[in-house]
Protein backbone atom coordinates (compact mmCIF):
# COMPACT_ATOMS: atom_id res chain seq x y z
CA UNK A 1 0.00 0.00 0.00
CA UNK A 2 1.41 3.39 -0.94
CA UNK A 3 0.86 6.69 0.80
CA UNK A 4 -1.41 7.77 -2.05
CA UNK A 5 -3.89 5.04 -1.07
CA UNK A 6 -4.21 6.08 2.60
CA UNK A 7 -6.29 8.81 4.17
CA UNK A 8 -4.52 11.75 5.78
CA UNK A 9 -4.24 11.69 9.55
CA UNK A 10 -6.81 14.09 11.02
CA UNK A 11 -5.33 16.91 13.08
CA UNK A 12 -6.90 17.64 16.44
CA UNK A 13 -6.98 21.38 17.13
CA UNK A 14 -4.99 22.27 20.20
CA UNK A 15 -6.82 24.02 23.02
CA UNK A 16 -5.08 26.79 24.87
CA UNK A 17 -3.84 25.93 28.34
CA UNK A 18 -6.06 27.28 31.12
CA UNK A 19 -4.75 30.51 32.59
CA UNK A 20 -5.78 33.55 34.59
CA UNK A 21 -7.05 36.08 32.05
CA UNK A 22 -5.46 39.53 32.05
CA UNK A 23 -8.35 41.65 30.75
CA UNK A 24 -7.50 44.83 28.84
CA UNK A 25 -10.23 47.39 28.09
CA UNK A 26 -10.54 47.96 24.34
CA UNK A 27 -13.48 50.34 24.54
CA UNK A 28 -16.04 51.67 27.01
CA UNK A 29 -19.47 53.27 26.71
CA UNK A 30 -21.66 54.94 29.32
CA UNK A 31 -25.23 53.66 29.57
CA UNK A 32 -28.11 54.18 32.00
CA UNK A 33 -27.06 50.95 33.77
CA UNK A 34 -23.41 51.98 34.14
CA UNK A 35 -20.32 51.71 31.96
CA UNK A 36 -20.14 48.86 29.44
CA UNK A 37 -16.57 47.63 28.93
CA UNK A 38 -15.39 45.64 25.92
CA UNK A 39 -12.36 43.69 27.14
CA UNK A 40 -9.76 41.35 25.61
CA UNK A 41 -7.36 38.93 27.31
CA UNK A 42 -3.75 40.01 26.76
CA UNK A 43 -2.55 36.38 26.56
CA UNK A 44 -5.11 34.45 24.52
CA UNK A 45 -7.06 37.30 22.81
CA UNK A 46 -10.46 36.08 24.09
CA UNK A 47 -13.07 38.82 24.31
CA UNK A 48 -15.82 39.58 26.83
CA UNK A 49 -18.33 42.33 27.65
CA UNK A 50 -18.43 43.66 31.23
CA UNK A 51 -20.69 46.09 33.10
CA UNK A 52 -19.39 48.44 35.76
CA UNK A 53 -22.48 49.87 37.55
CA UNK A 54 -20.51 52.51 39.50
CA UNK A 55 -16.96 53.83 39.23
CA UNK A 56 -16.19 52.53 42.74
CA UNK A 57 -17.38 48.97 41.96
CA UNK A 58 -15.50 46.27 40.02
CA UNK A 59 -16.99 45.27 36.65
CA UNK A 60 -18.98 42.06 36.24
CA UNK A 61 -19.11 39.90 33.11
CA UNK A 62 -22.20 40.28 30.91
CA UNK A 63 -21.09 37.71 28.34
CA UNK A 64 -19.10 34.52 28.09
CA UNK A 65 -15.56 34.44 26.72
CA UNK A 66 -15.49 34.69 22.95
CA UNK A 67 -12.63 33.46 20.78
CA UNK A 68 -10.83 36.01 18.68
Amino acid sequence: MTSLQTLPTPRIPSTPAPHEHAWLVESRHRTSDGTVLYVRCADCAMRRVDLQPHTQMPPTALSRHLSA
